[in-house]
């Protein structure tokens, strides 16, 4: 009989059996069904990531245009507000450069009015006068002066609201760079995808950077900017319309007061050649009226010689009768006659004494006078000539530089014409 090499392993029994394969089938139906609700699932996440990836990046892509279009509507703002900056600036800069040249313009005419009143204090004695020229030279002089004062402080006013503009122009300006820099970032932000080469993960990209703005602050910060530069481009506009009037009231000021200085200047040179001519008049008058003193003062001494010889014969025929002898020294017709005679003479010399000295003493007078006449003539002829000096230096004023040739020998006109024929008033007094 043979013998078994192993000792058999456990039996079982065919329910056993049956019971298994019904555990395994029904096992393998349940993992099928979970794994079919796994794939449904998945299927389901599959499609709702897919989506809402899909949408999510729609919007944001619409989001990431609208925000382009925002920062681009701004940006074209800042443009517009930097250009019209830009020409306020170059606006008010000319007006600023007008104002400095016109105030460098009442440089000259501050200088000729000077020049006018230190010429005019080398007037000579009664000439030296408070007249109508130098009230208008003063006059004038302080109105350069306040011409000047305004100008200065239109130009300092200019130069301060251009720092302001300056300011104003750089926030826009810096404004207007952060600006172009969002734009290229957001439009490299739009233009990225998944298969764009320089994507990568980032480490915690979802936080909040230090210096984050709201979007009404940024709003806020752009429109600030925009009014600031409008409220001083506004400013600088009047202070431009205000600089201009200024230049153009200074120099109408300064223009009617050439005119009336120069009107008070002509007029006192017409005056001082009238009185130069009544002065000449009188000189030549006096002159001859000298000349026939001089003849009649001559005349009289010859007549009071001749007088002083009758009386010597008159005393010495006198003298000599006084020698008759005895009874013939008588009073006779002839005694008296003499005696008639030499009071006659002695009268006669003493009036003609008396009126050789009133026609001395008229002489010196005279002579006194046309030497008063003579140094007024010098005083005015110096008067003349320093306002017709006055006259030629202020035709400076609106003749230019590179033209200007100052007239020679003015006085000439006056001091080297004939004498006119004197006035009828002047042959009345």
């Amino acid at each position: 009989m043979a013998t078994l090499s192993v000792k058999p392993g456990q039996r079982f029994t065919v329910p056993d059996w049956h019971t298994n394969s019904h555990l395994i089938s029904a096992d393998a139906e349940r993992q099928r069904s979970a794994s079919h609700q796994v794939r449904q699932e998945a299927r389901s996440l599959r499609n709702e990531t897919n989506n809402q990836a899909k949408w999510d990046e729609h919007d944001n892509q619409t989001r990431l245009t609208e925000r382009i279009g925002s920062v681009n509507r701004w940006k074209e703002t800042l443009d517009k507000c930097l250009a019209d900056i830009d020409v306020e600036i170059d606006a008010l800069t000319q007006v600023k450069e007008a104002a400095e040249c016109a105030l460098q313009a009442k440089n000259l005419p501050l200088d000729v009015s000077i020049e006018c009143l230190t010429l005019r204090e080398s007037r000579r004695a009664i000439d030296l006068v408070r007249d109508p020229v130098g009230e208008e030279l003063h006059k004038e002089v302080k109105v350069i002066d306040k011409a000047k004062r305004e100008l200065q402080q239109r130009v300092h006013e200019a130069f301060e609201q251009l720092c302001l503009l300056q300011e104003a122009r750089q926030q826009l300006s810096c404004d207007h760079r952060c600006k172009m820099e969002a734009l290229e970032i957001d439009r490299m932000c739009l233009s990225l995808s998944v298969n764009s080469p320089n994507i990568s993960f980032k480490v915690n990209p979802t936080r909040i950077p230090d210096g984050s703005t709201a979007p009404d602050e940024w709003e806020r910060n752009s429109q600030c900017n925009r009014e600031h530069a409008e409220a001083e481009m506004k400013a600088s506009t009047e202070l431009r319309e205000a600089t201009l009037l200024t230049i153009a009231q200074t120099n109408n000021e300064l223009e009617a007061q050439r005119v009336a200085t120069e009107f008070a200047l002509r007029k006192r040179i017409r005056d001082l050649d009238r009185a130069y001519d009544e002065l000449k008049w009188q000189e030549q008058n006096t002159l001859e009226e000298i000349t026939e003193m001089e003849e009649d003062i001559r005349r009289l001494e010859e007549d009071l010689r001749r007088k002083m010889q009758d009386l010597k014969v008159a005393h010495t025929r006198l003298e000599t009768r006084t020698y008759r002898p005895h009874m013939e020294l008588c009073r006779d017709q002839v005694q008296y006659g003499l005696t008639d005679e030499v009071h006659q003479l002695e009268g006669t010399i003493r009036a003609l004494k008396q009126k050789l000295a009133e026609s001395q003493d008229a002489l010196d007078a005279l002579c006194r006078q046309l030497h008063r006449i003579q140094t007024d003539i010098g005083y005015k002829a110096n008067s003349l000539l320093l306002d017709n000096k006055c006259l030629d230096s202020r035709r400076k004023l609106v003749v230019p530089a590179e033209k200007f040739v100052p007239e020679l020998d003015t006085f000439n006109r006056t001091t080297n014409r004939a004498l006119s024929p004197p006035k009828s008033r002047q042959l009345e007094l």
